[in-house]
């Protein structure tokens, strides 16, 4: 680890932001952070683990993990990255959803790879940005409004060149119709079916060749993207909501709390309770409802 810059604290002592440049075996075993995670990989090369994902990763690039995920590298050669952390309650991504377009793009996506290759220019020009922050975290009374806005230009930037990525880039594996017909019928019936037959059933194919094609176009087995769906809305309404974990796994249709709380840990490798200690409950849950 190299120089760790001045982090922000909430008055009550939480962790807000912060910023290291990190080298080597950094995170080389699996972490999980209760703040956003970004990693900005300036030099080397090597493997993003991401909860079921693992996504190789060439400078530079951009990396990009969820409150409280498993994650870790592997395989890295001459590392060299800066690593920016922020807290739900210090940049609210819900609640600037329209200015950064980061949730469900950034974060919180299962189907898309959460790395983003960079040209020279856009690494320096996300350097150029992570240096400012550092310059105003080092002042003797930093403004968190002028952090807070290299921040919201970061994840915008961010956002920006992942839509032209998706939209324009040259696609390396065919579009698969079938697979993307699965990534509808799983949005509309995660809550109903659980088990990747009634899927291969809908979608009229053998498991054996549903399996087979899911791994190939997603990286993930059938069985991982049902699970991730499912933790994804619960890890959702833990933190968009006042609800309890109750109420919580009744919505999502489990027999009872208990069994939603240990099907819940055994894959975000947390408790319910303890991921929404952790992330805490969003500005958005007292917002009116629209």
């Amino acid at each position: 680890m190299l120089k760790p810059i001045p982090v922000i604290y909430s008055s009550s002592g939480e962790y807000l932001l912060g910023l290291q440049h990190l080298e080597g075996e950094a995170l080389c075993e699996p972490t999980q952070y209760s703040e956003y995670t970004i990693l900005l990989i300036t030099q080397g090369k090597g493997n993003y683990h991401a909860d079921f994902g693992a996504f190789p990763f060439t400078a530079p690039a951009l990396l990009f993990a969820t409150p409280l995920q498993v994650l870790h590298l592997r395989d890295c050669d001459d590392l060299r990255c800066i690593v920016l952390q922020f807290h739900g309650d210090f940049y609210c991504i819900e609640y600037h959803r329209k200015e950064v377009a980061c949730n469900g793009l950034l974060f919180n996506n299962i189907y898309i790879d959460p790395i983003i290759s960079l040209s020279a220019t856009q690494s320096a020009s996300f350097s150029g940005i992570l240096k400012e922050m550092e310059e105003e975290a080092r002042q003797d009374n930093p403004s968190e409004i002028v952090i807070r806005s290299y921040l919201q230009l970061f994840l915008a930037k961010s956002s920006s060149i992942k839509m032209k990525e998706l939209d324009g880039a040259p696609v390396l594996i065919k579009k698969d119709e079938q697979m993307e017909k699965f990534r509808q019928l799983l949005d509309e019936h995660y809550l109903t079916f659980r088990k990747p037959a009634a899927y291969a059933g809908l979608l009229a194919m053998t498991s054996d060749n549903f399996t087979r094609r899911c791994q190939h176009y997603f990286k993930k087995t059938p069985s991982q993207l049902i699970q991730e769906r499912l933790v994804l809305e619960a890890k959702k309404q833990l933190h968009l909501t006042r609800q309890s974990i109750k109420e919580i796994a009744f919505n999502l249709k489990f027999q009872d709390e208990f069994y939603f709380s240990r099907f819940f840990k055994k894959i975000a490798k947390v408790s319910p309770q303890v991921f929404r200690d952790k992330t805490g409950i969003s500005i958005v849950a007292d917002l009116p409802k629209s």
